[in-house]
């Protein structure tokens, strides 16, 4: 399989890279099923990435339907180290305007009925990971400085993402409540996303696009889909220009992976104990701890 060393997962809005060049469609099976779509696979400022629309192209799959770990285990499959996700997100505080951009460094998980697990363990193999700080540090940075090289574009560094279940927006109370306990922008999809991405050991960090002021805002009372579309389409030409700034920098610096061996220590069960089939599926991530 063609193997690449940086991944994009584009949201809502950003199902293609129009700058990507020598492009081509690879389709990933996976013990987990198919992903969202096939890969976009080509060169962007000569830089070979695998682009993801995470909804699939035509956004054909509600958060709750999306197969999160199929998609980050084809990344893994593909031999991919980083991942940069773009998100559409609503702001719970006033700094945080439309068509601003945030790189949160934390995650609160409000989800309940996703439609499968966001762990690849389970089944015989019982893996507990680190999971403190759920973001890349070095590849925030590198969000944040890419961000800066685009005139007029606002970025915050920081901050959390409350994911929350959706397909619905928030009620006002909800969203009260979100911002009393100090949480900054909402979302539907990035939390399962950055667990499954630190037990496959792969370093991912999120663009959060603020389309709206969720619903507590007195000019936000209802949000509605054609407001979001409006301000997302007004910031997804700057993430394409900041992925393009951001996949140079990731692939000229020269500090490794931080998150290469972040599994190791995370399996409780003993590698004589592990059941057989689990230990088959999850090989690309745990096949290197096995017994010898």
């Amino acid at each position: 399989m063609e193997q690449v060393n940086i991944g994009i997962i584009g949201g809502s809005g950003l199902y293609q890279m129009p700058e990507l060049k020598n492009v081509r469609e690879i389709e990933v099976d996976t013990p987990f099923g198919k992903p969202s779509d096939a890969f976009i696979v080509g060169e962007l400022e000569e830089v070979k990435v695998a682009f993801l629309p995470r909804h699939g192209r035509g956004h054909k799959l509600t958060p709750t339907e999306l197969p999160f770990r199929a998609n980050i285990y084809a990344m893994k499959l593909l031999g991919v180290d980083y991942i940069l996700s773009v998100s559409a997100v609503g702001s719970l505080q006033e700094q945080y305007a439309p068509t601003d951009m945030v790189i949160p460094d934390q995650f609160f998980d409000r989800t309940r009925a996703r439609a499968e697990e966001s762990t690849f363990f389970g089944n015989g193999i019982v893996g507990h990971i680190t999971f403190s700080h759920p973001v890349c540090a070095e590849l925030g940075g590198i969000l944040e400085e890419s961000c800066k090289t685009i005139d007029g574009l606002k970025v915050h560094r920081g901050g959390t993402y409350l994911c929350m279940e959706g397909p619905a927006f928030s009620t006002k109370a909800e969203s009260n409540v979100y911002r009393s306990w100090g949480m900054d922008i909402i979302g539907m999809t990035n939390l399962q996303e950055a667990k499954l991405a630190r037990e496959a050991e792969i370093a991912y960090a999120t663009l959060a696009l603020v389309t709206d002021y969720d619903c507590w805002h007195e000019t936000h009372d209802s949000v509605s889909v054609e407001m979001v579309i409006e301000y997302l389409h007004k910031n997804v030409r700057n993430a394409q220009l900041v992925l393009k700034e951001a996949v140079k920098r990731v692939a000229a610096k020269n500090t490794p992976n931080p998150f290469a061996g972040a599994t190791k220590n995370a399996i409780f069960t003993q590698p004589a104990d592990w059941n057989r089939e689990t230990a088959k599926k999850l090989e690309a991530i745990i096949g290197k701890y096995a017994a010898k």
